[in-house]
């Protein structure tokens, strides 16, 4: 993994190519949605991205809540058919599809490798380590990638190209909204307030409680350390929030809750062993399901939009999942054959 270690980090550029969707989703008539759709494969971390940079009633969080729903739905066996399509005709080493494959989805990860590995059995422990390597980059370093680099780029695509490409073709209307301003919910405008501080408080209060449930009920932890650690994750969001509010340059309260969430971590630090010791009892996949339980009323409270989204929806999404297959693949092969590994 360490000699490989270049083509990893620089397979994450590959991330850029859901870009490629959005000239097309302009076409197909979207508008602002594009900004969602395309600045990402669409996963939780980048909802959470979308969602505190343009707020939940956007049409920013309408494009990426749209993918992600048809990503769950089609993805994984979409990047099946596409890994086995790509390793039968295009001359990539394995080493390549294996990083691409680390998409930060682990379901997707999965399905891409399966191919991989089939048509390779000799090299199965490699392809197997460099795609688990790559997911676990792409999950970590893929929210930074987002925020510094695609989401700015899909804006600036998105002011160069709507113009050109949008008129006459906007089904989806922008009515509701400006199209060049920043939409952010009034949570995000005011200040920060005693008020506003009991409100979170209350929330994540509720939502721990209800994690914790189901921690209990899914992966038979304790209620107790289960709850505990959602009150540590809770306190070092309700910080990054505020601290998003208290500082004069605009920086997302998301950069502000992993920064925190990593440093307390950190071995060697004093946090680290208790905030490790609880918050390793609460499984991803509860707060998840949690979390997905709330986009699914937002969904439903909005379904009239979403009607709208329909087929074109799905087209854009394989472009999204292609775009970043093929980007990581092409990227990863090349920095493999200039430092001499294949």
């Amino acid at each position: 993994i360490f000699q490989v270690g270049p083509a990893l980090i620089l397979q994450l550029l590959g991330d850029l190519g859901t870009l490629i969707a959005l000239p097309v989703a302009l076409l197909l008539g979207f508008r602002r949605e594009v900004i969602g759709m395309a600045s990402s494969i669409c996963r939780e971390p980048n909802l959470g991205i979308i969602i505190d940079k343009y707020g939940f009633n956007s049409p920013e969080a309408r494009g990426v809540l749209a993918i992600f729903v048809i990503g769950s739905i089609i993805g994984t066996p979409y990047i099946s058919f596409l890994s086995s399509i790509c390793v039968s005709l295009i001359p990539y080493h394995p080493y390549a599809f294996a990083m691409a494959s680390g998409i930060g989805s682990a379901s997707m990860n999965a399905a891409a490798l399966v191919p991989l590995v089939h048509t390779y059995p000799a090299m199965a422990t490699q392809l197997e380590a460099f795609a688990g390597c790559s997911n676990i980059l792409s999950f970590c370093l893929g929210i930074y990638m987002c925020i510094f680099v695609s989401l700015p780029l899909a804006e600036k695509l998105y002011k160069w190209l709507s113009p050109k490409l949008g008129k006459g073709n906007a089904h989806i209307d922008d009515d509701g909204y400006r199209p060049d301003e920043v939409y952010e919910d009034d949570d995000v405008i005011d200040d920060l307030n005693v008020g506003k501080l009991k409100r979170w408080g209350a929330l994540l209060f509720g939502f721990s409680i209800i994690v914790a449930v189901g921690n209990v009920v899914g992966y038979h932890t304790s209620f107790v350390d289960s709850f505990i650690a959602m009150i540590i994750i809770s306190i070092i969001t309700i910080i990054g929030m505020s601290l998003e509010r208290i500082i004069p340059v605009h920086i997302p309260s998301i950069i502000f809750i992993s920064l925190i969430g990593l440093f307390v971590a950190i071995p060697g630090v004093p946090t680290a062993d208790f905030v490790a010791q609880y918050v390793s009892q609460v499984e991803l996949t509860t707060i998840c399901t949690a979390f997905l339980g709330y986009v699914g009323i937002a969904i439903g409270k909005d379904w009239e939009e979403f009607k709208r989204i329909g087929w074109r929806g799905v087209i854009v999404a394989l472009i999204v999942i292609t775009g970043t297959y093929l980007g990581s693949a092409s990227i990863a092969n090349l920095t493999l054959f200039v430092t001499g590994m294949i």
